[in-house]
C-alpha cells in the first residue's frame, strides 16, 4: 500500500509498513484517522505549550477509545485513550508521532503503546519538534510494532496547525 508523499514528512523518507490487524478494508484506516483528527479538533488551541493530538484505539474493527491532548498539554492523547482499555493486538491511530521521551521523566506515549500491547500504529504526521522527531517511531519499531506513517498527513497538518509547532516548538515541555 502506498500513500502519496506528504510534504510535511521531515526525514524525506516514509515508513510504509502495513500489517492487517483485522479483516477491515484499507479504507477503514482513513476513517479512523479522520476520527483521530476530529478528536484533536475538540481541543485545538487549548493545549499549549504542546500541540493538540488525537488518538483512536481500534481492535477487531471496534473503536475502544478516542481521546485528545488535554487542555494545558497534559495528559497526552495516547495515555488518555489507553486508560482502562485492553489494547493488546489493537491499532492506534494518532495525528502526530507518539512522543519518544518526556521532559518530566514520565513514560513516553510510544512506551505506553508498547506496554499496552498495541501491534500497529498509524500516524498522520511525524513530530516536527527536534526534541522528539523520530524517537517515537524508532521506539515503536524497535519493539516490533508495525508503523504506517503519512496517513492523511496534509489534512492533519493543516487542520491541527502543526506548522506553528515546527516554527516555534518549545523543547522544554513534551
Amino acid at each position: 500500500m502506498h500513500f502519496s508523499a506528504c510534504p510535511h514528512q521531515l526525514r524525506g523518507t516514509r515508513t510504509e509498513v502495513h500489517v492487517p490487524v483485522s479483516a477491515e478494508p484499507w479504507m477503514s484506516d482513513e476513517l479512523h484517522m479522520r476520527q483521530a483528527i476530529a478528536a484533536a479538533l475538540t481541543n485545538l488551541g487549548k493545549t499549549a505549550p504542546n500541540p493538540v493530538v488525537g488518538c483512536v484505539i481500534v481492535k477487531d474493527g471496534v473503536v475502544l477509545a478516542r481521546a485528545a491532548t488535554a487542555p494545558g498539554g497534559r495528559p497526552h492523547a495516547e495515555e488518555q485513550a489507553l486508560e482502562g482499555v485492553d489494547a493488546r493486538g489493537a491499532t492506534a491511530y494518532v495525528t502526530l508521532e507518539p512522543c519518544g521521551a518526556r521532559s518530566t521523566g514520565a513514560a513516553s506515549c510510544s512506551l505506553r503503546l508498547v506496554e499496552a500491547g498495541v501491534t500497529r500504529v498509524v500516524i498522520a504526521c511525524e513530530d516536527p519538534s527536534p526534541f522528539a522527531s523520530g524517537q517515537g517511531i524508532e521506539r515503536l519499531q524497535a519493539a516490533g510494532v508495525a508503523i504506517t506513517s503519512g496517513m492523511l498527513c496534509d489534512e492533519a497538518w493543516k487542520a491541527l496547525g502543526y506548522q506553528g509547532w515546527k516554527e516555534g516548538v518549545n523543547p522544554d515541555r513534551a
